[in-house]
């Protein structure tokens, strides 16, 4: 599916979980690259202080190698200093202009500390690849793809993560379902008084259902709450979420506490954020696959 990934990596039990994600998302053949942000900003650095920089390469290049013999894996490095762990990393993606990055969720670890950080809203806006998401402690277990979820609300973005979705289900040969949380009407909140002609909610759930199976392909789910308790719930009998991305990129949009924050820190198996600059591709490939590929 994805032929360019970088993969975040860093001291923690993060960088493996997210090398065990990257296995089964990355195409046969893809580049893979581990990707190391270390505090600092890489031009002062050199300037200031040349022996903390060799320092820093130094050991990020012998966390390289260790987890290469470790993991088994062939994967070039990259590494950038950056006053944030979020900032690093989108430049880094921009730099090897990769189509998927892979971080571990652990709050040690890389999205952990970019999910602390308030100081990358304006370099992540604009993500420019998809962003996947691997829970604590993912590399413990051997890992399969049994079945493959997506997000959908009818929107454009929610249409462009289903695609993904069944990409990916048809590639592992897999079940594919999808998901649509009815969302509790506003006057509920407020406390007013319901209006005279509201539809009965198991009406409206089913409807949702019904627009679902008009999709074809997938397994239907519906259900009355809030969107991230309802996929939250689950997520917990698939492999793989897939959503779409309504704002500024994953990351980003992490920081400002969206929908996909809170799915990355409560979701039961990998997610994975489709974000509107990402592209797919899939005009000439005979065999139906598609590939990512960021777009200005």
């Amino acid at each position: 599916m994805f032929n360019n990934v970088l993969i975040g990596v860093d001291d923690g039990d993060g960088g493996r979980d997210a090398i065990a994600l990257a296995r089964l998302l990355a195409a046969d053949g893809a580049q893979l690259t581990f990707a190391h942000v270390y505090q600092g900003d890489s031009a002062v650095s050199r300037a200031s202080n040349p022996d903390y920089e060799a320092f820093q390469h130094d050991r990020i290049r012998k966390l390289s190698e260790k987890l290469r013999q470790e993991e088994g894996i062939e994967a070039d490095l990259r590494w950038r200093g950056s006053p944030s762990v979020g900032r690093g990393l989108h430049e880094l993606a921009e730099i090897t202009e990769a189509d998927l990055l892979v971080v571990g969720s652990s709050r040690r670890s890389l999205l952990g500390r970019v999910l602390i950080g308030d100081d990358t809203n304006a370099a992540l806006n604009g993500a420019m690849c998809a962003v996947a998401i691997a829970p604590a402690g993912y590399s413990v277990e051997p890992q399969s793809m049994r079945e493959v979820g997506v997000g959908y609300d009818g929107s454009v973005e929610s249409e462009r993560a289903l695609e993904l979705a069944r990409i990916i289900a048809a590639e592992h040969h897999t079940k594919l379902s999808a998901f649509q949380a009815v969302s509790i009407p506003a006057y509920m909140y407020l406390g007013a008084p319901a209006p005279v002609d509201v539809e009965p909610i198991e009406h409206v759930v089913q409807h949702a259902r019904e627009r679902l199976a008009e999709l074809g392909g997938a397994e239907v789910h519906a259900a009355y709450g809030d969107p991230v308790e309802e996929l939250t719930l689950y997520s917990a009998s698939l492999d793989l979420l897939v959503v779409g991305s309504r704002g500024y990129g994953p990351i980003g949009r992490l920081v400002h506490g969206s929908t996909s924050q809170k799915l990355a820190r409560t979701a039961r198996c990998p997610l994975l954020v489709l974000t509107r600059s990402a592209r797919m591709e899939t005009d000439g490939a005979e065999d139906g696959s598609a590939t990512m590929a960021a777009t200005g």
